[in-house]
C-alpha cells in the first residue's frame, strides 16, 4: 500500500474516533473556554481535548511527523510529513447544537507553512451525521456512509438557473462590508446563497456536488488543508489570494469552469 493510502486511513480513524469524543463532549454539553480574535469567536473545551487526543494518536503512530493545529499550534517533524488538524470546525454551529460540525485532518508533504506544502491525505468527518469524507492524492475523493463508500465529483458548470454557493463572514466586524460586496458580485453566478459554518464541509460538500461553488476570506491552513484535496479529487479546483493558493485572504473552490468565472467576478487573483 502507498504512503498516502497509509496515511489517509490513519486520518480516517482517527477523525471518527476524535468526532465521537466531539458528539459525547455535546452530549454531556458545551464549555466556552475562551475567545480569540473576538467574542464570535470561540474555543470550547472540546475543541482543545479533541485536538490532544489527535495529537496523541499521530504521535503513537508516526511520532517523526510534524504538526499543525488549531488550538495548539506548529511542530517541525523530521519525517517531511506533517499533520494539519482543525478537531472541530464550525465550533460556533457545535456550541449553539447546530450540527454542522466536522474533524478535519489533513497529512501533506513538507513544513507547517501552506504555501509550500503538497497534501497527501485527507478525513473530513460530518460528526454530528456520522458521514466520512477521505482523499488521497491521485487516488480520488469519497463519503463512505452506511451503505457504503461513494466516489464524488464536482458539479459541471450550471446552465442557466445558476450555482448554488456557499460563503462565510470573518469574526471581526470590520471585515463584513468587504465580504458582503464581495457577495454582491458573486450574486449574477449563482441561484442561491448557503452560509453553512464550517469550511471543512463547505468544500467537501463542493467535492460531493452538493454546492456547486464555494469562497470565503480568513481561511486559516486548518480550516482548507484537508478539503481542499477532497475538492481537487473530485476534479475541481482550489485557489484564491495569496498566490493563487487557498489562503488568508480568499478562497475559492468550485468545478473548473464555475471557478474561472467566479475568480474573475470577486478578484481572486
Amino acid at each position: 500500500m502507498a504512503l498516502s493510502d497509509d496515511l489517509a486511513q490513519l486520518a480516517a480513524g482517527i477523525a471518527r474516533e476524535a468526532g465521537a469524543l466531539a458528539r459525547r463532549r455535546r452530549a454531556e454539553g458545551v464549555h466556552i473556554a475562551a475567545t480569540k480574535s473576538g467574542v464570535a469567536d470561540i474555543v470550547t473545551a472540546a475543541d482543545r481535548e479533541v485536538e490532544a487526543l489527535i495529537r496523541r494518536r499521530l504521535a503513537d503512530a508516526r511520532p517523526g511527523d510534524g504538526f499543525l493545529g488549531e488550538e495548539s499550534g506548529a511542530d517541525v517533524g523530521t519525517s517531511g510529513i506533517t499533520w494539519v488538524v482543525d478537531p472541530i470546525d464550525g465550533t460556533v454551529n457545535y456550541a449553539y447544537g447546530i450540527p454542522a460540525y466536522a474533524v478535519s485532518i489533513a497529512a501533506v508533504e513538507g513544513p507547517p507553512d501552506p504555501t509550500t506544502w503538497t497534501a497527501l491525505a485527507a478525513a473530513v468527518y460530518g460528526a454530528a451525521i456520522d458521514e466520512l469524507f477521505t482523499a488521497v492524492r491521485g487516488g480520488g475523493a469519497w463519503v463512505h456512509t452506511a451503505a457504503g463508500p461513494t466516489r464524488l465529483q464536482v458539479n459541471p458548470m450550471p446552465v442557466d438557473v445558476g450555482a448554488l454557493l456557499a460563503t462565510g463572514f470573518g469574526y471581526d466586524p470590520a471585515t463584513h462590508a468587504g465580504d458582503l460586496a464581495r457577495v454582491e458580485r458573486a450574486m449574477p453566478l449563482a441561484r442561491d446563497l448557503r452560509r453553512i459554518g464550517s469550511a471543512a464541509l463547505d468544500l467537501a460538500y463542493v467535492a460531493a456536488g452538493r454546492l456547486d461553488g464555494y469562497f470565503e476570506r480568513g481561511l486559516n491552513p486548518w480550516d482548507h488543508a484537508a478539503g481542499a484535496l477532497l475538492v481537487e479529487e473530485a476534479g475541481g479546483r482550489v485557489g484564491g489570494i495569496p498566490g493563487g493558493r487557498p489562503g488568508k485572504n480568499l478562497t475559492i473552490a468550485a468545478g473548473p469552469e464555475l471557478f474561472a468565472a467566479l475568480d474573475a467576478a470577486i478578484g481572486g487573483r
